[in-house]
C-alpha cells in the first residue's frame, strides 16, 4: 500500500543539488551512497561545473533537468540553500533532504531556519531535516545518507528512528550484526517528524522491531497513536529517551527547539503501550539484535551456562541490579544436571559447567544447556563464554547454541563479558542465522529484560476502567465550571461523589459551634486550617491531631485562628494501623492528564517514592504500577503490622484516573495526601484541587 511519505523515503526520482567530484564532499558521498544502494529510479546530479559525476548525468540547474523529480537532496551551504529551495519549489518537487543546520553567521529576521520551515509547510513539502544525517531505506534501495556508511548485507527486520544524527550512524555503521530495513536521522523535523516515520515503519510488512533515540515528541497525540498501533500489531519498540536530568532536558530544548517533557510521564506512556526503555546506545543496539532474531520468547526467566564460577556470580549480581529475572529451575532439571556435572559443581541456574575435560566434555555441555532450556521456567538461554584471541569465537560455541535451540525451540544467545568484534565473519554469519552473538553481560541482561517485559505486556488483559455515574459527571461539570476556587470540603465532596472514599469534614468560621460539633462528630478529632492560599498545612503548623476533649478543641482553635486565621476544618481522627499514601492528578504540557500514586504523608516530597501512570486505567493496572514502589512491602505489613487493603487503594486510583479524563478541561491538579490505606478500605484525609 502506498504511504504518504513515499515521495520522500521511496521516491522514483532524485536530484542531488550541489553534487561534487571532490571525494570528501557531502555532494560526492551522497551520490556514492545512492549508487552503492543501487537506487532503481532516475538519478541526477545538479552542478553547473560538470556534465557527469560518478557516472551520473549532471545538469546546471533543477529547471534544466529532463523531468521533474520527487526528491531533491540539498548538499550545499546554508548561504546558498534558500534560493535553491525556491527554485526547487517552483519546479514542483514533493520532498527534500537537508543535511545542514540552517544557521547563518549574519542573518535577518525571521532567521533562515524559520523561513525555510514556513516555505516548506506552505508548499506541503515532505522535508527530512534540517540538521540531519539523512536516511537509509534499505528495503527499497534508497541510501540517502550524507556520510560514508558500511556495506549492508541485505534489508533486515529492524528500524531505527533517531533524533540524534550520531545516534543513527553510531548504531547503523559500526556493527554488521544488525540488518536494518529503514533508518533515519530526523534532525530538526521541520515538517516530517518522528511520529511520521513511526507510522511509515509500522505500515511496512518487513518491520519486526523499532528502535527510537528520542529527545522529545513534537506530536504527542500521534506518538501515542503510533505506540497503540505497534502494540496492536505486536511490533516491539525499544527507546533511548534522553533528558532524565534537568541539564540534559535544557540542552535538548536548545538543540531541538522543542520541549523535552517530563521524564516520569514518558515512563508512564512507555509502560502503557509496552515500549521498552533502555539507558544507552549499546543497550539499544543489543536489544534490537535480540528482538530481530526469529525465535519467539515465551513467559519465564533467563537460563545461562558458564565456564567460570566468578563470572557466573557477576551475572547473578548484575541480573539483580538490572531487574532481569533468572529462571527458578525445577527439581527434575537439577537432577538431570547433577548426572552431567563434575563433582562439586552445584546444579543451579545460572550454571557453572566447567569441568576437568575429557572426550565427552562438549557433549555434556550440550546436554546441560538443553536441560536448562527445556525447563518450564526457562524463556530464553545464553551461553556465556568470553571471546578468544582476536575477538573470535570457537565453532563449538555455535554448536551448543544450535543444539540448545533444537532441543527447546527457545531463543539462544552467545554472550561475552567484554567487547569482542562485530566484524568477525563467524560472529556476523551466526547472528544473521538467528543465533545472536553479543558483547557485554549487562547489555544482554537489559535486552533479555526487555524481551521478557514485552512478553508480559502482550499477556496483560485489556484495561477496563471504572465508569463514573453519568448524573455525577453532569452535576459536577456544571459546578466546577461555575467556580474559580474549590475549597477542601467541596473537593472532598466531589471526590466522594465520584467514588473515592473521603473523610467527613466540617468548616468552622468562629468558635461558637465548636462544642456542639465535638459532641456531634465524637472525639478524637483533627483540626486543619482552611484559610485560602495555604496548601501545605503541616508546614505552617496548620494541623492539630488527636484532639481528645472540648478543652483541647477550644485551645487549639484559639491558637490556630490567631496564627493563621479563623476558618478551620474539623474531621474525625482516623485511628488504627495504616499506611499513608498519596494519589494525585497532574497535567503534563505534552501528554495531558497523568496520575501519580505512591507513599504519602508529610514526607512524600522527601521520599519521592511515586510512580506516574497514564489514565484511564483499572485497579489491575494500578496494582501493576504500585508494585514498582521501593516501599511497596509496607502495604503487606512490616515488623508485625497487619497487611493493608491494597485493592481498595488501587480502586481509588482507578477512579481518579477516570476523573482525569472526564474532567480534563476543568481539573488540572488533584492532590489527595494522605490517603490512609487501612486493614479494611482506604480513606482520603486531605484534598486539594486546582
Amino acid at each position: 500500500m502506498p504511504h504518504y511519505l513515499d515521495p520522500l523515503v521511496r521516491p522514483d526520482s532524485i536530484a542531488v543539488v550541489g553534487a561534487s567530484r571532490r571525494a570528501d564532499a557531502v555532494g560526492n558521498t551522497v551520490l556514492k551512497n545512492l549508487l552503492k544502494g543501487e537506487f532503481p529510479g532516475a538519478l541526477y546530479a545538479v552542478n553547473p561545473r560538470y556534465d557527469e559525476i560518478e557516472g551520473v548525468p549532471c545538469y546546471p540547474s533543477l529547471s534544466a533537468l529532463p523531468q521533474p523529480v520527487r526528491l531533491v537532496i540539498f548538499a550545499v551551504s546554508d548561504e546558498r540553500l534558500e534560493g535553491l529551495l525556491d527554485e526547487a519549489l517552483a519546479c514542483g518537487m514533493e520532498a527534500a533532504m537537508i543535511y545542514s543546520a540552517l544557521m547563518l553567521g549574519t542573518d535577518s529576521e525571521p532567521p533562515l531556519r524559520q523561513r525555510v520551515c514556513e516555505k516548506a509547510k506552505q508548499a506541503g513539502l515532505l522535508l527530512c531535516g534540517a540538521n540531519s544525517m539523512g536516511f537509509y531505506n534499505f528495503a527499497h534501495n534508497v541510501w540517502a545518507g550524507g556520510f560514508p556508511t558500511r556495506s549492508h548485507h541485505k534489508p533486515g527486520k529492524a528500524v531505527l528512528i533517531s533524533q540524534s544524527g550520531a545516534g543513527m550512524s553510531g548504531i547503523v555503521d559500526p556493527d554488521e550484526r544488525i540488518d536494518f530495513s529503514f533508518a533515519v536521522s530526523t534532525g530538526l523535523e521541520l515538517t516530517v517528524t518522528t511520529e511520521d516515520y513511526l507510522d511509515y515503519a509500522l505500515e511496512q510488512p518487513e518491520t519486526r522491531v523499532i528502535g527510537l533515540f528520542l529527545e522529545t515528541s513534537r506530536q504527542p497525540g500521534r506518538m501515542i497513536a503510533a505506540f497503540r498501533k505497534a502494540a496492536g500489531r505486536n511490533i516491539p519498540i525499544v527507546a533511548v529517551k534522553v533528558g532524565r536530568t534537568e541539564l540534559a532536558a535544557q540542552l535538548g530544548v536548545s538543540h531541538s527547539g522543542a520541549l523535552a517533557g517530563s521524564d516520569a510521564v514518558y515512563d508512564a506512556v512507555f509502560d502503557r503501550y509496552g515500549v521498552q526503555r533502555v539507558d544507552d546506545m549499546e543497550q539499544l543496539a543489543t536489544a534490537l539484535i535480540m528482538f530481530a532474531q526469529p525465535h519467539p520468547v515465551g513467559p519465564g526467566g533467563i537460563v545461562t551456562i558458564h565456564d567460570s564460577g566468578g563470572e557466573r556470580q557477576l551475572l547473578i549480581d548484575l541480573a539483580a541490579r538490572l531487574g532481569a529475572p533468572l529462571a527458578d529451575i525445577s527439581a527434575r532439571t537439577r537432577k538431570r544436571l547433577e548426572a552431567l556435572l563434575d563433582p562439586g559443581l552445584p546444579a543451579v541456574n545460572p550454571l557453572d559447567a566447567w569441568s576437568a575435560g575429557g572426550a565427552d566434555y562438549e557433549d555434556r555441555l550440550d546436554e546441560c544447556f538443553a536441560a536448562l532450556l527445556q525447563d518450564e521456567a526457562a524463556s530464553l538461554g545464553a551461553i556465556v563464554h568470553d571471546r578468544v584471541a582476536h575477538g573470535r569465537i570457537y565453532p563449538d560455541y555455535i554448536r551448543h547454541l544450535r543444539n540448545g535451540h533444537s532441543a527447546s525451540g527457545k531463543p539462544v544467545f552467545l554472550v561475552s563479558n567484554r567487547q569482542g568484534t562485530g566484524a568477525d565473519p563467524l560472529v556476523v554469519e551466526t547472528t544473521r542465522a538467528g543465533f545472536p552473538v553479543l558483547d557485554g553481560i549487562a547489555s544482554f541482561l537489559v535486552g533479555a529484560r526487555c524481551q521478557l517485559s514485552y512478553c508480559d505486556f502482550q499477556a496483560r488483559p485489556g484495561i477496563r476502567p471504572p465508569v463514573l455515574p453519568a448524573s455525577t459527571v453532569s452535576v459536577w461539570r456544571g459546578r466546577l465550571a461555575e467556580i474559580e476556587d474549590i475549597d477542601e470540603i467541596e473537593a472532598g465532596q466531589f471526590l466522594h461523589d465520584c467514588g473515592i472514599p473521603m473523610v467527613t469534614a466540617r468548616a468552622v468560621n468562629d468558635g461558637a459551634e465548636l462544642a456542639s460539633l465535638g459532641v456531634e462528630m465524637g472525639y478524637p478529632l483533627v483540626m486543619k486550617t482552611a484559610m485560602s492560599g495555604i496548601h501545605h498545612k503541616s508546614d505552617v503548623g496548620g494541623v492539630c491531631l488527636n484532639i481528645g476533649s472540648e478543652a483541647e478543641l477550644l485551645h487549639s482553635y484559639r491558637d490556630m485562628s490567631m496564627r493563621l486565621g479563623s476558618r478551620v476544618l474539623i474531621t474525625p481522627m482516623i485511628e488504627g494501623p495504616g499506611v499513608e499514601m498519596i494519589l494525585g492528578l497532574t497535567t503534563d504540557e505534552q501528554f495531558g492528564p497523568m496520575i501519580v500514586m505512591g507513599v504519602g504523608g508529610v514526607h512524600a516530597e522527601l521520599l519521592q517514592d511515586v510512580v506516574t501512570v497514564a489514565p484511564p486505567f483499572d485497579a489491575a493496572t494500578a496494582l501493576h504500577n504500585l508494585d514498582r514502589l521501593k516501599m511497596r512491602k509496607l502495604l503487606d505489613g512490616a515488623r508485625g503490622a497487619p497487611p493493608m487493603d491494597v485493592p481498595a487503594f488501587c480502586e481509588a486510583a482507578a477512579i481518579l484516573s477516570v476523573i482525569a479524563i472526564e474532567f480534563a478541561d476543568l481539573v488540572k491538579e488533584v492532590d489527595i495526601n494522605p490517603v490512609k490505606a487501612m486493614e479494611q478500605g482506604c480513606l482520603g484525609l486531605d484534598a486539594l484541587i486546582r
